[in-house]
């Protein structure tokens, strides 16, 4: 029986399904559209995915005429991409493929058969499909009653599934976590043994998997996972790292176990995941030992620069490092100011402000899911100093254009008044202009002219320019 989610999709790819049973080829639908069903998730994907007994180049014929539009970038692995009416389709000969042990791409080959096909897929629960356009459930490898069972296993054996691709053993971090699954034992096994295996996958592909593991809404068992199976030290040795040893006498919190909880106090954002992931990789090269006990100073400036190579490692786009690495040199910096001396000055809020840029509300949110501590008093205070200072940001929103501070003069402005051509002192004037703008809030230009005169006055013995432009 169709589940009733599914109805208006079967519904509407039913013209593509009797195209290919009128051709003598079968059409199944696969993927997580058919499992989310199961589970009675929603259904608000824009692409499906479909397997076929059909060839390639029938799957090509079959879809031109239906299709809006066709694309054949994976026409050598077997898949076809069409779109029609906003929608995206991606039919796929049966498969047979597996990975050479040296080799980052599959060799292909293709099958007959829906079963052999389902038995190279990466899990159970993705391992079903719907034949259309009669609506029969094909699940040779027990996809639902693991799903009953809140289970993670693979189709075939674990070794040999993961030999066939080594990126499923960090997709399965993403399943536990996200389907609230618990592995199977053999899985575990295969995963700490052929962890070594992911260096054949491209950094790409890790770095896609990483970042749709960090943006399920508990990615907490997954990164765990990733850790005792030893899959981190192959990806992200940082993290590992930050299960420092506990001693008795110098004792800190543990530093992993905060750093999984700071993930998951965070919304699910890529970036700000990120930055929460390894906000606190510093530890391990900064500590301490002394007699206020255990100290980490300036793990904010390493963590910053550690966190700048693995993104680049990972092959991260440079707006993506730019970002998480100013966050984790930030995240401390709300910690600088306390209302025992004199607090958030106007000043302090706008260099605050300015520092963080675009990423200010994220920076807030790490500073507060940064708070993991047990003593509720304690994080009552972070909380409502927060409050605070949010306060004040907006308060001075509404005075100045915070959001975008910059100089009362331009360089221009400057080269005219000064009657200097463009060099280092032009920067040198436009730095100073924007300090006293960060200090004092905005001047207006003729104050802006007089304190620049004053300034250029102080300059190599130069005397105040007395013209006005």
């Amino acid at each position: 029986m169709v589940p009733e989610r599914l109805e208006p999709l079967v519904e509407e790819v039913a013209p593509l399904a009797e195209r290919f049973t009128a051709a003598g080829f079968r059409l199944y639908l696969v993927g997580g559209s058919v499992r989310d069903a199961i589970l009675g998730r929603p259904l608000d994907r824009l692409d499906l995915d479909f397997t076929t007994d059909a060839r390639p180049d029938d799957i090509e014929g079959l879809l031109r005429g239906w299709a809006d539009a066709v694309w054949l970038q994976g026409k050598r692995f077997g898949t076809i991409g069409a779109l029609r009416a906003e929608r995206t389709y991606e039919v796929t000969t049966h498969r047979a493929d597996a990975y050479s042990p040296d080799s980052r791409k599959p060799d292909v080959a293709f099958s007959d058969a829906v079963e052999t096909d389902l038995s190279r897929r990466d899990f159970t629960v993705n391992a079903m499909a719907l034949s259309l356009p009669d609506l029969r459930l094909v699940d040779p490898y027990g996809g639902t009653a693991d799903l009953a069972a809140r289970r993670l296993r693979t189709p075939l054996a674990p070794a040999e599934s993961f030999a066939d691709d080594p990126l499923r053993m960090m997709r399965a971090a993403r399943f536990l976590a996200g389907y609230d699954l618990e592995p199977d034992p053999d899985l575990v096994e295969a995963v700490t043994e052929m962890r070594h295996r992911l260096s054949i996958v491209s950094a790409e592909r890790i770095r896609d998997e990483l970042d749709k593991l960090l943006v399920v809404e508990c990615p907490g068992p997954g990164l765990w996972f990733l850790v005792t199976t030893g899959l981190a030290g192959e990806i992200l040795p940082e993290l590992p790292a930050l299960a420092l040893e506990q001693d008795p006498i110098h004792r800190h919190k543990d530093v992993l176990a905060h750093t999984v909880a700071v993930v998951e106090k965070t919304q699910p954002d890529k970036v700000l995941r990120l930055a929460a992931l390894l906000h606190d990789i510093g530890k391990p090269k900064t500590r301490a030992y002394g007699p206020e006990g255990v100290t980490f100073h300036h793990h904010e400036v390493v963590g910053a620069r550690m966190a700048e190579h693995r993104m680049r490692e990972l092959r991260y786009p440079v707006e993506d490092i730019a970002a998480v690495r100013r966050l984790v040199e930030l995240h401390l910096r709300f910690h600088g100011y306390s209302e025992g001396d004199g607090g958030w000055t106007d000043s302090a809020v706008r260099r605050y402000a300015r520092d963080a840029g675009p990423l200010l509300d994220r920076l807030n949110e790490l500073t507060r899911s940064d708070c993991t501590t047990r003593n509720q008093a304690k994080a009552r205070d972070l909380a409502r100093r927060m409050d605070c200072l949010e306060a004040r940001i907006a308060a001075l929103r509404e005075q100045e254009a915070l959001d975008a501070i910059r100089p009362d003069l331009d360089g221009n402005q400057v080269m005219e008044h000064l009657g200097v051509p463009p060099g280092p002192v032009v920067g040198k004037a436009l730095a100073y202009l924007l300090d006293l703008r960060l200090e004092e809030g905005p001047l207006g230009e003729r104050l802006a002219y007089e304190r620049l005169d004053t300034w250029w006055a102080d300059q190599a013995g130069q005397q105040p320019a007395t013209d006005r432009p």
